[in-house]
């Protein structure tokens, strides 16, 4: 009879605690608005519960963190709140005992809310006639983190955070809700992961890394006991910016705590406390600009990075909730950016420009068949501090304007918002390939002299009786050419002469297929039809392009004919490991990291470009002649395998480029002047992107078997 009365009083004792909680809770945490506002003690209770009891929890905002291509070498991170979960299973034992000894030594005892506590704070809640201790157990601390983390308007943060009666009662009631939701090591481990410690270190991993430079696993007693004596008050308690004393005697505190709760031994206590604060502070990266300086110019690739990732659907519905979630989304961002090959282009780049230069040099490195971006360098550092720049090339606008070097954040090489440069000569692939493809063959020839009348209206300088007329560089060009030659040698007024046969409009729209897009007000009105069919100079390439956009393209033709998009990434993973995926165009759900190619022009088409562009290379076309001479002789002989590719000058040399493509790698690179575009490099200037693109060519490639061009079929040939 005795055993079967215990046995019913302890199965009635959970919701007997439950109601006896409930009562003191009413009368202790609301006793302030009861003295004042008249309510019954009734009214007090069904406002309690009446109250929600389930805790919608939203995943905290968490890092991202960007890697290179091997996986390893950190780029940079992301974050609004530097915050990494990790699994209670990976923090030190000794981090867990010391907050549960530094916020709630009876946490294993409760049920979310502690009848003790809340004695004390109506006793101390009753003397000073206000709110003077809430009794927050670490249950109810974790109930208002997840509020405030879960918050999405300032509205929501000030109801999470307000110091009221009515919010304590909130986080009582849901605590209690908690506690039959999770078990006491969830709750443990999900605390641990959101509370503050300081220095914009969200959660038990941030902190460690921030305070120490290491994993919550390593975490020394000394170390645990500092950091969890920083949850409290982390701005007086903080050993980095105060003189740790405060720190000190915080951390004693919590030491003090844990030797009652049984976890140290009063020797361990003693020789624990004798122990200095040493911490090991790190600044962790944020953002592009944090790229690590000895890194140089990737920066500009993480900053080509961030404006595809505002691109993408897969990661909200527009560009402010897409870098929104990629500050909280927590990540894990494996780029293309090859850390060998990077290192290559810098290192060619920067030995033939100085970044004291006003004129920048750059280079894009992207893979055939897939569009990765392997590697985008130039003479220039990504920062934000711009007080020792040079001055502006303009003499206008020296005065009032720094120049953009050596440091600065625009996108020299692509990806943002820069138009780019003129081109020159390197527009012609895209009128050769318009050519081809509408079923011109490579043997297409025309008597092309040094200057020629052309069909396209013109005024001004170069033209003549009313109409455009380009001329060739030398003299030398003076003759009958076909493609092979026409390229190799770029004889304007043979491509001016293939355009005119296929149509100005078709070389346009051939460029806009390999990726090209117009960003400049004239570019846009004279790529649009019907106008694009009157834009004769446009083989001549006095249209603004990127490295980017011209590595991508060339790429197009050394992969058979399918274009693929500049992709800056091989896996993106949400924080559950898995593959983010989106919705293609057609529909298909497929893998975001996945590349983005289509066949733009045929196989054969392809081929019969790539064997008229080894002829400005130096090499020799398989199945045509390119004459004596080329733009670019030194190339082939410097890649030591079949390298196609195109040299490019403006009028007075304003810039120079060489575009470079074998089987595997396409390299695009100029000089020019970013700041005034009037301003010519000169002649003198335009072997250095020859010069870099063969050699990080060769570089990259070193050790790799050597591929050849498929030949053209004969019936493209002639």
């Amino acid at each position: 009879m005795i055993k079967r009365t215990l046995s019913a009083t302890s199965r009635f004792a959970p919701l007997l605690r439950a109601g006896l909680i409930a009562g003191v809770v009413v009368a202790a945490v609301a006793y302030p608005l009861v003295a004042v506002g008249g309510l019954g003690a009734k009214k007090g209770a069904d406002a309690f519960n009446n109250m929600p009891n389930q805790l919608n929890v939203k995943p905290p905002a968490q890092t991202s963190y960007v890697y290179a291509a091997d996986g390893k070498t950190l780029l940079t991170m992301f974050y609004e709140e530097h915050r990494k979960y990790v699994p209670i299973a990976d923090m030190s034992p000794y981090i867990q005992q010391a907050i549960v000894a530094s916020e709630d030594q009876r946490f294993y005892e409760h049920n979310g809310v502690d009848p003790k506590g809340i004695a004390r704070a109506f006793v101390a809640n009753h003397q000073s006639d206000g709110v003077q201790q809430g009794a927050s157990t670490l249950t109810m601390q974790y109930v208002r983190m997840a509020q405030r983390d879960g918050a999405t308007t300032p509205l929501e943060v000030q109801q999470a955070t307000e110091q009221t009666s009515a919010r304590k009662l909130r986080e009582m009631r849901l605590a209690l809700a908690v506690e039959k939701q999770y078990s006491k090591q969830e709750i443990l481990e999900r605390y641990l992961n959101s509370a503050y410690f300081g220095h914009r270190a969200y959660g038990i991993y941030a902190a460690s890394e921030v305070f120490f430079s290491k994993s919550p696993k390593d975490l020394s007693l000394v170390e645990a006991a500092t950091l969890a004596g920083l949850v409290k008050a982390p701005t007086e308690y903080d050993p980095a910016t105060q003189d740790k004393l405060a720190a000190t005697a915080r951390r004693n505190y919590v030491l003090d705590n844990m030797q009652k709760m049984g976890y140290l031994s009063p020797q361990d206590n003693a020789a624990t406390k004798q122990l200095p604060i040493q911490l090991n502070l790190s600044t962790p990266a944020n953002d592009c600009i944090s790229v690590p300086k000895n890194l140089n110019s990737w920066g500009f690739f993480c900053d080509y990075l961030k404006a595809w990732w505002v691109e993408q659907t897969a990661f909200g519905d527009n560009a402010s909730m897409r870098e929104d979630n990629l500050r909280r989304g927590g990540y894990k961002i494996v780029t293309s950016l090859d850390p060998n090959i990077q290192n290559i282009a810098e290192t060619n780049v920067m030995a033939k420009e100085k970044a004291s230069s006003k004129f920048a040099h750059g280079l894009v490195v992207v893979q055939p068949g897939t569009g990765l971006v392997k590697a985008m360098a130039v003479n220039r550092v990504y920062s934000l501090d711009q007080t020792k720049n040079g001055t502006h090339s303009d003499p206008a606008k020296a005065a009032k304007i720094k120049g953009n070097y050596p440091n600065t954040v625009v996108p020299l090489l692509g990806g943002g918002d820069m138009p780019g440069y003129q081109a020159g000569s390197t527009f012609k692939m895209f009128t050769m390939l318009a050519a081809l493809d509408a079923g011109m063959p490579l043997s297409t020839a025309f008597d092309s002299p040094q200057r020629l009348v052309s069909q396209y209206l013109g005024e001004g300088p170069g033209s003549c009786g009313g109409r455009w007329c380009p001329s060739n560089a030398s003299g030398a060009m003076t003759g009958r050419h076909a493609m092979w030659s026409g390229f190799g040698k770029s004889v304007n007024t043979y491509f001016v002469q293939l355009e005119q046969k296929v149509g100005a409009d078709k070389a346009v729209r051939m460029a806009e297929r390999l990726g090209l897009t117009w960003r400049t007000d004239v570019d846009q009105m004279m790529a649009k039809p019907p106008r694009s069919k009157t834009w004769g100079a446009f083989t001549l390439g006095v249209s603004d392009v990127t490295p980017l956009e011209m590595a991508g393209a060339y790429a197009t033709v050394a992969a058979d004919g399918v274009f693929c998009e500049p992709l800056p990434v091989t896996s993106i993973q949400s924080p559950d490991g898995k593959q983010v995926t989106w919705k293609n165009p057609n529909g298909d759900v497929v893998d975001v990291a996945k590349p983005r190619c289509r066949q733009e022009v045929t196989p054969d088409v392809a081929r019969a470009a790539a064997d008229a562009a080894r002829c400005p290379t130096g090499g020799k076309a398989q199945t045509g002649s390119c004459q004596e001479w080329s733009t670019a002789p030194s190339v082939t002989p410097t890649v030591g395998r079949p390298v196609g590719g195109k040299t490019g000058t403006t009028d007075s040399t304003r810039s120079a480029w060489f575009v470079g493509f074998t089987r595997e790698l396409a390299a695009a690179s100029f000089i020019a002047d970013p700041d005034n575009p009037f301003n010519a490099v000169g002649d003198a200037q335009s072997q250095k992107p020859i010069d870099s693109a063969a050699q990080t060519l060769r570089d990259a490639l070193k050790g790799q078997p050597i591929q050849n061009f498929p030949a053209p079929s004969p019936a493209i040939v002639k």
